[in-house]
């Protein structure tokens, strides 16, 4: 009977093993390339507005150094750890919209001021997440009503490819002829892989592109907090309800339209926690990203049960990118914005088509999946809160009220 204790630690040693190559195995292509798209969304034109709101604010570098470590390098912890402990495409980043709004305010607070905004905010989702306000939300609205507003919510990124092309019209076509034939020929190979790597190729042959002034080395330091009234109620309350509405909700909705059971209290409890985290550093937050979610989550991320290394991939890449920020962002800067919002149109493109498909494919809600598709196509927001979350409260009132339909 004594036996086996014996053998147990050559069986953990074993089972170790075994989980290391079922890790490596669940690593395809095309979740690689989901995950090495989805980061460079993140890296892109998020990274170029950080710098705009820095300069807005009179950053000095040293601060502006910080905001970029932090929000990428705990946004990339988050999106690594997250999807490996639930084994679901949770991909980490930080909020997009929410850099775009402190760049029309970072001039009126002071450092420690935004400091504490940001901490305020970190806790302000943190108590949403914890009492599951957001889940019951979540969980009245119809699946059909969530894949219309995403599709809603990506339809404006893919059709930005068309003008994009125009304006690179080398680039342009040699991405989309290169898309088409990898679709139709060559099933193995990630189509959106082989039109971003051709598109960069195209780029490289055609454009002089002359990096910005690079930006000198700081070690990150923690920053100190001031807590205003004034910090929570311009600050806090909307960067919050910035990142619950565009960030949190497509993010979950993408990965309720692919069919996957997301923790959702968990999920934005978490994003609260390494947004205090990434607070104390000097970024405004580091939680579930939207729209890179969207992309890892969709059908050109492989296999579903795989999709979750996607994640991870992205992870992985937007941590280096923090780490390396202060190398990498001049040759960011001198991407043409057409070329950024090229690659963002090819991410995206499977993510509408599959959530047109779902939205409207039944006759079950087909109104309250219209109206959620209009209203979060709109872009319009009203009270802090933006238009992916009206088009979820409205499609999910027409279905229940117009349509009679038991969304709960």
């Amino acid at each position: 009977m004594g036996l086996p204790d014996k053998y147990e630690p050559s069986d953990f040693s074993q089972e170790k093993k075994l989980k290391r190559a079922g890790f490596f195995r669940d690593m395809t292509s095309q979740n690689v390339s989901s995950g090495l798209i989805s980061s460079t969304l993140v890296m892109t034109g998020p990274a170029i507005i950080i710098l705009q709101a820095a300069s807005a604010g009179g950053f000095t570098d040293q601060q502006t150094i910080n905001w970029m470590f932090a929000v990428y390098f705990f946004g990339g912890i988050f999106g690594i750890l997250m999807p490996l402990l639930f084994r679901i495409p949770i991909t980490g980043g930080h909020s997009i919209t929410g850099v775009a709004f402190l760049a029309t305010v970072t001039a009126q607070f002071t450092y420690p001021q935004l400091i504490g905004g940001y901490v305020m905010s970190g806790l302000l989702i943190l108590l949403v997440g914890m009492s599951g306000l957001f889940t019951k939300i979540i969980k009245w609205v119809p699946k059909e009503v969530i894949a219309a507003m995403l599709g809603g919510l990506v339809a404006g990124y893919v059709v930005q490819l068309v003008s994009a092309v125009k304006v690179l019209p080398i680039v342009g076509v040699a991405a989309v002829v290169s898309f088409f034939i990898c679709t139709k020929y060559m099933k193995r190979l990630p189509p959106v892989m082989v039109a971003v790597v051709v598109a960069f190729i195209a780029l490289f042959l055609t454009q002089d592109l002359v990096p910005a002034k690079g930006i000198p080395f700081f070690l990150p330091t923690l920053q100190m907090p001031e807590f205003t009234l004034m910090g929570l109620l311009t600050l806090a309350l909307p960067l919050a309800m910035l990142i619950l509405s565009n960030d949190a909700a497509p993010g979950i909705g993408a990965l309720e339209s692919s069919n996957f059971k997301p923790p959702i209290r968990k999920i934005i409890s978490w994003s609260g926690v390494f947004s205090v985290i990434a607070s104390f550093f000097g970024g405004q937050s580091a939680n579930i990203a939207g729209m890179m979610t969207a992309i890892c989550s969709g059908p050109d991320s492989g296999p579903r049960s795989k999709r979750y290394m996607a994640s991870v991939v992205s992870g992985i890449v937007i941590l280096l990118f923090g780490i390396f920020a202060w190398k990498i962002v001049p040759f960011i800067q001198s991407l043409p914005q057409a070329f950024v919002s090229m690659l963002a149109g090819f991410a995206l493109i499977a993510v509408l088509h599959s959530s047109l498909q779902m939205g409207f494919s039944g006759n079950r809600y087909r109104l309250s999946a219209l109206t959620a598709f209009i209203v979060t196509m709109s872009n319009v927001s009203f009270l802090h809160i933006s238009a992916p979350v009206w088009g979820l409260v409205f499609g999910a009132v027409v279905a229940r009220v117009i349509e009679n339909k038991d969304v709960g």
